[in-house]
Formats: structure tokens, sequence, C-alpha cells
């Protein structure tokens, strides 16, 4: 997406940066989307059945356009296609595309189509160096969604950042986590939680978000993912994911453009203490792995909501932190096939995608009951990362091919629900249900079938259909993890769930535990700024408090960056 300028000269034949930078200011404010400076027209609600070729979309287009040349139409990109499954003998793609045409203006002028209009699109704008000059280099703790995209547009911005990752590399990673599911022997540095691209790495790779997008961030993280070697239709789809299985080889190429551009990872490299300045307001130098001090001035803590061990260091350097609310719960599976037949009204297609669903419920205890990190075709996957606990999560490869349909159905849970005070205090409550969830399965994902968690028994089989999982799996009685109140509630919403799913709560549905690692349990506060109580700390992503997913988290790594940006110089190294 560069700026392609004639390039001025000075007299002596240096190239005129403030001449350029007018160019390209110039040529930015008369753009209006795809980087290009013509007019582009959108068009919402062009609908087309499900089995349709491009030249079918090319006359849709052309057709509610009233072009009476189709040599008029230059071109057209697609901005987002989703599915609609309303009409119940019906079911349609829908796409919004943008238009380029030799006669934009006249097409406008003459429109009578509330679909049509002129396109707007919001491109992302990193903010200009700041003034204050940066003694060393920034340090950035964890290379997930947040740390990953912070460094990223640091180092892109001439800001040479440290990335430190207290696990391994994902390759390495990924060889360790695949050894865990096969013999269950947990390694407590580098998991499902703990490694280069955060505990995403392991999941669906869903990309969708409810933050609301006012400054591009989104497109600009979409962007990168599509650079770096994730298909291109997360750019459109109404509900993007990688998969796994792509997301590992894109999370490696941001690390090697991230090095390329100046930054350094270092792996096994945990954060283990906070030096600060003799007034104790100021961060001076961190400790790695307790041994190896690095002097900075600016520390992102992108640590993520498994880094347990981390948090009481923090308090104890002084950083403000507080308990917040987060949800826990099982996964559940059903049949992909039921999923399909239900949200496509009984139609079969291939070009079809494994469907989805959201589902929520507000009970009268003033609890509510939710769907979560739905993964179409996937997998349930032991997620531990400490020893004698056992949490577990979903994940899904890009294909969705798995023959269950698995989601979190989860429980919200107050700080009033801790044992205990204190901002850490939810991080405790965690760590009692998973130590229940490693005990009645003896080290394995305990499972139990609905119909027998009803009835608080023991479950002796499968029914219709088996568990798709990744690590070891045994039975249990899965009301042994809870107290009584969360297991009534999760046993209430899903008395609910058939009004929007039929037959949701099957007796043969099959439940695993524990679903804890929802959201962070602990807020590191800050101010507008982005920075915390201790001057030049600043905590960013999920684990911090401020995101819920991979593309919050990496979006608030934008944000982050965007505020270092925006008070300090580039750094200059020699």
């Amino acid at each position: 997406k560069s700026d392609v300028v004639f390039t001025p000269l000075l007299p002596d034949g240096k190239i005129d940066a403030r001449a350029v930078t007018a160019i390209i200011k110039e040529r930015r404010s008369s753009r209006d989307t795809c980087g290009k400076g013509v007019i582009m027209i959108r068009v919402n609600q062009l609908k087309l059945p499900i089995e349709h070729s491009e030249e079918m979309l090319r006359r849709q287009i052309i057709k509610t356009l009233h072009l009476k040349n189709e040599k008029d139409l230059i071109r057209y990109q697609i901005r987002k296609q989703s599915i609609d499954a309303r009409r119940k003998n019906e079911l349609s793609f829908v796409y919004t595309v943008d238009v380029e045409l030799k006669q934009e203006a006249m097409i406008l002028h003459k429109n009578k189509n509330s679909n049509i209009s002129k396109a707007k699109d919001i491109h992302y704008h990193f903010p200009d160096a700041g003034e204050k000059q940066l003694s060393h280099r920034p340090v950035i703790v964890g290379s997930g969604p947040a740390g990953m995209f912070c460094a990223y547009e640091l180092a892109k911005h001439g800001y040479c950042p440290i990335i430190l990752e207290r696990g391994s590399s994902v390759e390495e990673r990924t060889a360790e986590v695949e050894r865990f599911w096969k013999d269950g022997i947990l390694n407590p540095k580098t998991n499902v939680q703990f490694g280069e691209g955060g505990a995403g790495t392991f999941s669906d790779g869903k990309l969708n978000t409810l933050v609301k997008d006012v400054a591009g961030r989104n497109r600009e993280v979409l962007e990168i993912f599509v650079k770096m070697g994730a298909p291109e239709e997360i750019l459109y789809i109404n509900k993007p994911h990688i998969g796994t299985d792509i997301l590992k080889t894109v999370v490696k190429n941001i690390r090697l453009e991230i090095e390329r551009m100046g930054g350094t990872y270092c792996f096994f490299s945990q954060l283990t203490d906070i030096t600060l300045n003799g007034k104790k307001d100021k961060v001076e130098a961190i400790r790695i792995n307790r041994e190896k001090e690095v002097a900075t001035d600016v520390l992102v803590l992108a640590i993520g909501h498994s880094a347990r061990d981390t948090f009481p260091m923090l308090q104890e350097a002084g950083l403000m932190m507080e308990a917040k609310a987060f949800a826990v719960g099982f996964r559940v599976e059903h049949p992909q096939a039921m999923i399909d037949a239900c949200q496509y009204n009984g139609h079969k297609n291939a070009l079809l995608p494994a469907a989805s669903y959201k589902l929520t419920a507000n009970l009268e205890n003033h609890r509510g009951v939710y769907s979560f990190c739905m993964c179409p075709g996937g997998y349930v996957v032991n997620a531990s990362s400490e020893e004698g606990m056992l949490a577990v999560n979903g994940m899904s490869y890009h294909a969705r091919a798995g023959q269950n349909a698995n989601s979190a159905i989860i429980i919200s849970v107050r700080p009033d629900d801790f044992e205990g005070d204190g901002p850490l205090a939810g991080i405790e409550f965690q760590r009692k249900l998973e130590k229940n969830a490693y005990r009645i399965g003896n080290g394995a994902i305990p499972q139990q079938l609905y119909g027998d968690f009803k009835e608080n028994r023991i479950s002796t089989g499968y029914g219709a259909f088996e568990s798709t999982t990744k690590g070891a799996h045994t039975f249990a009685n899965l009301r042994e993890i809870f107290p009584k109140e969360l297991a009534a509630s999760f046993q209430a919403g899903m008395e609910l769930f058939p009004k929007y799913i039929p037959d949701y709560n099957r007796a043969d549905a099959i439940l695993s535990g524990v679903e804890s690692r929802t959201s962070s349990p602990v807020r590191i506060t800050r101010d507008e700024s982005f920075e915390s109580n201790i001057a030049g700390i600043y905590p960013c992503g999920e684990g911090a408090g401020y995101a819920g997913g991979i593309m919050s988290a990496a979006m608030d790594g934008l944000k982050v960056a965007e505020a270092i940006a925006g008070k300090y110089a580039r750094l200059k190294i020699d």
C-alpha cells in the first residue's frame, strides 16, 4: 500500500523529504478507497444463489447499477460476503462490493437505490513520531496478538523493540504441544497457553470482533495477516477465521518481518522483576529469568491471561490492578451435521462452510449463560499450563472438516463469587476449578454426556457420536468441578437453548471440563495515554484486561504502539 511519487531533489542532489511528505499527504487526501485516486461506488445487498459464478456476480452488479454498456464497469472488489439463511426454501450469498466505473458521478446523481452509495473507507494512520528521546529500546513482554502487533508497528516505524516470550518459537512450540496431547507430559514453559503467537495460536483463529473500529485498525490487522500468509478471504467474509494450521505459519512470518525491520525476539525469556526509579513512579529496568537485567524506559505488558505467576510480581512492584468479572463453563460437542441442518434449514451444499452459532440467555439469578469461542468442525483440546491443573479450549483447522461442532457454554462469574478479596482472587478461583477438573479426570480431560450430567451420574459410553479431542479423556462427574449454583446455571442455560437450535440439550451431547480461561480475571489499570500508574509501563491486550480475542487484542496492541510513537522519537541505534 505504498505511495508512488516522482521524488523531488534539492540543488545538492539530496532528496527533498518535506516535498515528498507533502505529495504523499496530498495523494492520501484525494483518495477514496482501495488506495486509488478515484471515486468508488459501494453496492450493498447483492444476493446470488449459493452455486454462482464470478460472471453472475458481475452481471448482478451491472443490473443493479442499470449500466447500459457493460464496459463502463472497470473493476469491482468484494468488501463483504455473508450467507442469508432466513428463508427456509432459499439460501443465498449476500455481497457488498466496491465498484469503479467510467461515469461514477452520473450514476450516483441518478441513483435512487438506498443500497448504492459513495464508498467511504477509513484508512489506518499511524501517528507522527513524538519528540521525547528514548534512552533504551522498548521492551514488549508477550508475543500473542497484542504484543505481536504492537511490535510490528513499532518495528515498522523505527523503534526497534525487544520482544520477550516466556515460551518457545511457534515451530518448537507446535512439536511440544503435539507431544503433550500424545503422552500427557506437560511442559510448563511452553504449551497451549505459552509460546509464540499466544493462546490463540491453538484455537480456531477467529478474527471477528465486536469492537467498534473508527480508526481502521481492524482492516490494518487483517491486511497484515494476509500479507503474512493468511487467505485473502478474511478481508471480506462475514466471520473470518484462519485456522490453527495456517496461523502457525502466519505467526512465524510476522516474527521474521519484525526482525527484518529491526525488532529482536528472545524466547524462553520470562519477565521476573521490574526495577523502578528512586521515587518508585517510573520503570528503569527489568530482569529476565531472575538473572539478566535489561534497561528500558518503555515496557509493554502483553502478558496474556494465563501468566498467573507474573501478576503477583507486578502487584508487588506497585502496579495498580483489580479483579474483574469473567466466565467459566464446559465445552459442549454436537455433530456438525446437526448444526448445519439447523443453520442452513436442511440445505446441503459442498460450497457451504461448516455452520457456526451464537447463543445467549439471561437467568433469573442474574447470571448470563452464553456460547463462547464456537469451533465448527473442530476439536476439544487440553489447554493446561500448570502442573496438577486442567483446562480445555476449542480448536479448528482452516478447513473446519472435523465431525463435531464444539463451543464453550459459559456462566458469568463476578468478584463476589471468589473466595477472599484482592485483585488476584479470580486467579485462585480459576485454579480451584482446574484442580477439581484434573482430580476427577486423573490428569485426562473429564467428560460427561449431558443427560448423565442432569442425573448426576458418571457416563459409561458415548451416544450416537463420539468426541473429537486432542489429549487423553475419560468419563467423570463434571458436577464436582463447580459450586452448585454454577452447575445449576449451566443446566438452566442448556435447557433454554433448544429454542434456537432444536435438540441442543440432547442427552448425548458431550461435555468436557473445565473452560476457565475465557478472559483475564485481572485488569491492570491504565490512563488515557495507555500508561499504568507507573510511568513507562503500558498494560496491553487480553491479559491486562483490555481485549477478548485475537482481533481485539491485536487492535489494542496497535493502540499502545500508537501511544508510544506519539510520545517518543524514533530510536537511533548505531
